[in-house]
């Protein structure tokens, strides 16, 4: 079990213990990995673990969690805290809940509580406005996106947070593939929007982490 070298001591490096990426990974590899987490009392998140695997190692650990659209499984139940709502999640259409769900259960999994914005995009710009307020609560916005992936620069035209940008595949045409919604989010004219890999809603979920964990020192 200790063949895959598993990084234990990461979270007193650095606040945030090692995630496990299952989509190149086999179910032996998989189930030997979990099983060292289980050994040492450990929680673990697997993000990108295909259905099929997912329903051996659901047999095998039959109180672990899996999410469909995200593709996130995480070994024991999560217990609930009693924190505010630190993150907002912001998605501009419902087709990208895959990665909505991906940035939510990871910041679940790391204890940080979090609240979904669904099909607030610029489309319909006027059910962002709407929202502008209950936005300000937050400490940190993670501002979801396809097709032409404009909605992080209008979020940060509107709100004063750390907004971290996460570009999504959905789309057609040019868009087909997130590439679009990539460098219009890098070529935002709002100021201090930092933007993550197409589909990477782990990635903004820890970078995330790493702010709040900071704000908490």
């Amino acid at each position: 079990m200790d063949n895959h070298n598993i990084d234990h001591d990461r979270e007193n490096r650095i606040g945030f213990q090692e995630v496990i990426y299952g989509a190149s990974k086999t179910v032996e590899d998989l189930l030997s990995i979990l099983l060292n987490f289980k050994e040492r009392d450990k929680n673990a998140l697997i993000t990108k673990l295909q259905g099929d695997k997912a329903k051996i190692l659901l047999k095998k650990f039959p109180n672990a969690f899996y999410d469909t659209p995200s593709e996130a499984f995480i070994l024991k139940p999560i217990k609930s805290n009693n924190t505010n709502e630190e993150v907002g999640i912001l998605s501009a259409g419902t087709s990208d809940v895959h990665v909505v769900n991906e940035t939510y259960y990871t910041l679940k999994f790391m204890g940080v509580n979090a609240k979904r914005f669904h099909d607030i995009g610029v489309a319909g710009v006027h059910r962002l406005l709407g929202k502008v307020e209950a936005l300000k609560a937050f400490k940190i916005l993670i501002v979801i996106a396809g097709f032409e992936g404009a909605l992080p620069t209008v979020v940060g035209g509107l709100l004063p947070q750390p907004i971290i940008a996460v570009p999504t595949d959905v789309g057609y045409g040019v868009s087909k593939g997130g590439n679009v919604a990539l460098h219009t989010m890098l070529s935002s004219c709002a100021n201090g929007i930092t933007v993550v890999n197409i589909n990477n809603g782990y990635g903004a979920a820890m970078a995330a982490i790493r702010i709040l964990n900071l704000i908490k020192k």
